[in-house]
């Protein structure tokens, strides 16, 4: 059966995957977690089913091309210049503390210099997946505390992918042997620098050309099979092309290859068309990692798989917690920078494997660094759910107290006004062409940036939760005409509803939808109408048809919202 050890670790692979990841969603923890489980239920430290040791690390090195090659397709250099201040300093910061406390232990256990700082390193840097998606889920990417959360994140990988360069030219130098001497060191330093110069500046005098280029050409033959085959050859080719010609690592080429293809206008079509296979291959990347992990590490040393987690989730915590603060953050901020940085994931995965693969790192530190991954990942949205909570507190005391929560104010006999809720991207520029229009306007938005963000457009802004009764009665709803439901949560869009239809029934509502069920969910609650953006787009493109000389006047469509 070794014909079809690939084919067998493919369906295991993924069977397994979907199964645990499952699960794993079930009970609310990330999929992540199942992936990781399925890995080890695939390996060899568990009975049943154990998959080919030789193709499973080929596989992961697929899963690392493409993880670096989104990682770079959403690097975004404006990002993190709007949050350099506080995210350069403050996640180098956290950094450096991280990898001495990792380090620290290290020496504890016996290990040597070089050991400890690839483990620290590995325990130092959160989880791309793990974090865009807490961040994603409470709508926080877009705010001002996202943008620091993303800002950080971006400045950890950029770390890390600098630490996978020098790790191979420096690897003689962590072993501590005795045969390496200086002048070595410099040497293999210079070589390795070198070959990453000019990787770097083939990548920025001629790939910043060539692969905009080529992708511009590929997409106006109008074929999204040969796009997407475009983009995944320059992804696999480049990485491939960089490690055959420069020595560098795949990661590296990967990264680069999507950074540069970021420049492009095409780039978002080229995340799109791309996702599918770079989740596939992200989570067989996830299932070989676990299929190294050794269970039996959490009953033969559970006082340093102990110690690995305390330092992951209190340490860094801790020292984000206490950087944040030092540059005048509100706790908030602190906190949920804090939060989200309490987990490690795919890099620190990456750099362990590297350490073991050089001879840096003992078996026992990558098996130290996947307990602590898998305990991380698990607690995290327990972490989540406690700041959600936390700050649900503090918005009830907030609003319990009596304060002005309206400006500019709202005029006494303001009347027949539009109340919308939400300000975000949609909802910012539905209250721009409403305020041009000279509609009376009333803004309600649980961010403060963002209800900052109306207020200097001159539209009197209510902080707080529209769900709550008391923050919908400043904006009157008994005299306003109509309410703007503009947020994209339609169970939270829901529940405001009712409450709008019991102050005042007469209001006429209108919110956003993504799909059917959430129209039928909200007509349900109250709503007057639905708008779902799809159907909106298509109606729009409908009636440019119907307005051509050729159809003007023959028929009119039926309107877009349910």
């Amino acid at each position: 059966m070794h014909h079809t050890s690939l084919i067998a670790i493919l369906v295991a692979g993924f069977v397994l995957a979907f199964v645990f990841g499952a699960v794993a969603q079930k009970l609310r923890l990330s999929p992540l977690v199942g992936y990781l489980l399925a890995g080890v239920v695939a390996g060899p430290f568990t009975p049943g089913f154990v998959g080919d040791q030789t193709l499973a690390p080929q596989l992961a090195e697929i899963g690392v091309i493409l993880l670096m090659f989104g990682v770079g397709l959403h690097f975004s250099l404006r990002d993190l210049l709007d949050v350099k201040a506080i995210a350069l300093p403050g996640a180098l910061a956290q950094i450096a503390l991280a990898t001495g406390l990792g380090w620290g232990m290290a020496l504890l256990l016996g290990w040597s210099h070089g050991a400890g700082l690839v483990f620290g390193l590995s325990l130092s840097v959160a989880s791309t997946v793990v974090l865009l998606r807490a961040l994603e889920e409470r709508r926080l990417v877009e705010t001002s505390r996202g943008r620091i959360a993303v800002g950080w994140l971006i400045v950890e990988d950029l770390a890390m992918v600098l630490a996978l360069v020098l790790l191979p030219a420096l690897a003689g130098l962590l072993k501590g042997g005795a045969e390496t001497s200086a002048a070595d060191v410099w040497e293999a330093l210079f070589k390795t620098l070198a070959k990453v110069g000019g990787f770097i500046a083939v990548m920025l005098i001629v790939g910043r050309r060539v692969i905009p280029w080529v992708l511009e050409r590929v997409a106006g033959t109008g074929s999204r099979e040969l796009f997407t085959l475009c983009v995944l050859a320059i992804a696999l080719g480049v990485a491939f092309g960089s490690a055959g010609l420069f020595g560098v690592s795949f990661a590296l080429g990967a990264f680069f290859a999507g950074m540069v293809l970021n420049e492009s206008e095409f780039s978002h079509q080229a995340a799109n068309e791309t996702l599918p296979l770079r989740d596939a291959f992200a989570v067989l990347f996830f299932v070989s990692v676990g299929m190294l992990f050794d269970p039996m590490i959490l009953i033969d040393r559970p006082l340093q798989v102990l110690a690995t987690f305390l330092i992951i989730v209190v340490g860094k915590s801790i020292a984000a917690y206490a950087i944040v603060r030092a540059f005048g953050k509100p706790n908030g901020t602190a906190l949920l920078i804090s939060t989200s940085l309490a987990q490690i994931g795919e890099f620190s995965f990456i750099l362990a494997g590297l350490g073991l693969q050089l001879e840096v790192l003992p078996k026992e530190g990558q098996d130290l660094i996947l307990a602590g991954a898998l305990l991380s990942i698990i607690v995290n949205p327990i972490l989540f759910t406690w700041l959600d909570r936390r700050e649900a507190r503090e918005e009830a005391l907030r609003e319990a107290v009596v304060e002005e929560h309206v400006y500019p104010p709202i005029p006494p006999d303001l009347h027949d006004h539009v109340i919308q809720i939400g300000y975000g991207r949609v909802g910012s520029e539905l209250g721009r062409l409403l305020t041009d229009q000279g509609v009376g306007l009333v803004v309600i938005d649980g961010e403060q940036d963002l209800v900052e963000r109306a207020r200097a457009a001159g539209i009197p802004a209510i902080r707080g939760n529209a769900a709550n009764e008391r923050v919908l009665r400043e904006a009157a709803p008994e005299r306003a005409h109509t309410v703007m439901v503009a947020i994209p949560n339609a169970l939270e869009a829901g529940e405001i509803i009712a409450r709008l239809r019991e102050i005042n029934p007469a209001l006429t509502i209108v919110a956003r939808a993504h799909s059917d069920a959430e129209v039928k969910h909200l007509l349900q609650h109250g709503a007057d109408g639905a708008v779902m953006a799809e159907r909106e787009l298509a109606h729009s493109l409908a009636e440019m048809v119907m307005a051509t000389p050729l159809y003007r006047g023959s028929r009119h469509l039926p309107p877009a919202t349910a």
